[in-house]
């Protein structure tokens, strides 16, 4: 049975510095994602014993417990990919799909500052393309999986749960929302974007 395994990160974990610190990234990628690899495998090969020996008591709670930890393992795989040490801007058919929602890409970054704002306690706030509509939106994720539209394919995914910011701006999540637009990889949620109108949503997981 094939494992879900850790993806390295694509760059140092002190190469995001001085906006997110090299121990946070150890931290949120050696110790919290690395977690949430174990605990879907864990819960995979539960669910996988059950359903052998037909022993499926606990298969719900097994289920929520895959939905939890697997969304954990996706979530931050695609936040590693959409953060750079360079700062950088929407360009080209991003740029354009921003303008065409938001009105800018400041209106954009109020939007989402906003929304990454109100968070009520654990979860993101994500950009995504829905693919039924043709348009990307700003919405909130609770915790792991929760409140995830169906047929929006996330780009660019901010973790606003406190274990990715806490040690550098302990509860001041302004602060935190702020210094991301400083690292954001644009080039990434452009190629995610192109992936999603394209269909290849395959692709739009761990690359």
């Amino acid at each position: 049975m094939a494992e879900y395994t850790l993806p390295e990160l694509p760059y140092d974990y002190a190469a995001l510095e001085p906006h997110i610190s090299g121990k946070i990234m150890q931290l949120h990628h050696d110790k919290h994602h690395a977690t949430y690899v174990a605990g879907a495998n864990t819960a995979l090969a539960a669910i996988r014993d059950a359903s052998d020996t037909g022993n499926l008591a606990a298969i719900n709670k097994l289920e929520k417990d895959l939905a939890f930890n697997l969304g954990g393992h996706v979530n931050h795989s695609i936040f590693w990919t959409n953060l750079t040490p360079d700062t950088q801007t929407p360009e080209g058919e991003l740029k354009a799909a921003i303008d065409d929602a938001f009105g800018s890409f400041e209106k954009f970054q109020a939007a989402f500052t906003a929304t990454a704002l109100g968070v009520q306690g654990s979860g993101w706030a994500v950009l995504g393309y829905d693919v039924i509509g043709g348009n990307i939106t700003v919405f909130q994720l609770f915790d792991q999986q929760s409140n995830l539209p169906a047929g929006v394919v996330p780009l660019f995914m901010l973790d606003v749960w406190e274990h990715a910011y806490y040690l550098d701006y302990l509860n001041v999540r302004a602060d935190y929302i702020k210094a991301i637009w400083n690292i954001a990889n644009w080039s990434n949620v452009a190629t995610r974007l192109q992936a999603a109108r394209s269909n290849t949503t395959g692709l739009l997981v761990l690359s």
